[in-house]
């Protein structure tokens, strides 16, 4: 018995390493090469590789496919129906797969629903992508993006929360009393 869990209507092709605890449901393809890490889901109907690396700890919604040339590391959520690229200027009748750009999720972000990450770009560590955005640039930690193309609204905690500053440009998340300052425009998690 595997120590994952994948559905019978989902593939599973060879040389494929897969985590404990990590599930599989319908309809979704793991293409060779690609490594999945511990306790992940992955919903209905998604596609997986070739040669992509998922951390432990990601969930991946319905109807998502993530392509070669990405990694996620620990703790990503891709929300349903997210987009990823491969190539800047796909064309039919030219193969570009040299041209795969390398695309890097930092642990802990989130991508919502129906957004579009352009290959290219690194999405900084518990950065959130709000739904249908559009990013074709690299995204700092912890920011919050909206829009197309997505541009930057605000901060988020590590869980998510949109944070508010005081004088002193301090941030406590009431989810569990993380505080964060914010200095030289950079959000840093204090002790």
């Amino acid at each position: 018995m595997a120590p994952f869990f994948a559905h019978p209507s989902s593939y599973i092709d060879e040389g494929v390493q897969i985590g404990d605890n990590t599930k599989i449901w319908h309809f979704s393809h793991i293409l060779s090469g690609t490594e999945i890490g511990e306790n992940c889901s992955f919903g209905q109907n998604c596609v997986v590789g070739p040669k992509v690396k998922i951390g432990n700890g990601v969930k991946v919604q319905n109807n998502v496919s993530v392509y070669e040339g990405v990694e996620c590391e620990d703790d990503v959520f891709l929300g349903p129906s997210m987009v990823f690229t491969n190539v800047i200027n796909p064309r039919a009748f030219i193969v570009r797969r040299e041209e795969f750009k390398k695309t890097f999720l930092k642990r802990g972000c989130s991508v919502g629903a129906n957004a579009t990450i352009v290959c290219g770009v690194t999405i900084g560590e518990y950065a959130l992508i709000g739904s249908g955005a559009v990013v074709n640039r690299d995204v700092r930690p912890y920011a919050l993006m909206v829009g197309v193309p997505a541009r930057q609204i605000g901060w988020v905690s590590r869980a998510g929360n949109t944070l508010s500053f005081d004088e002193n440009g301090i941030a406590i998340d009431p989810y569990d009393n993380s505080r964060y300052i914010l200095e030289n425009d950079q959000l840093k998690e204090l002790p």
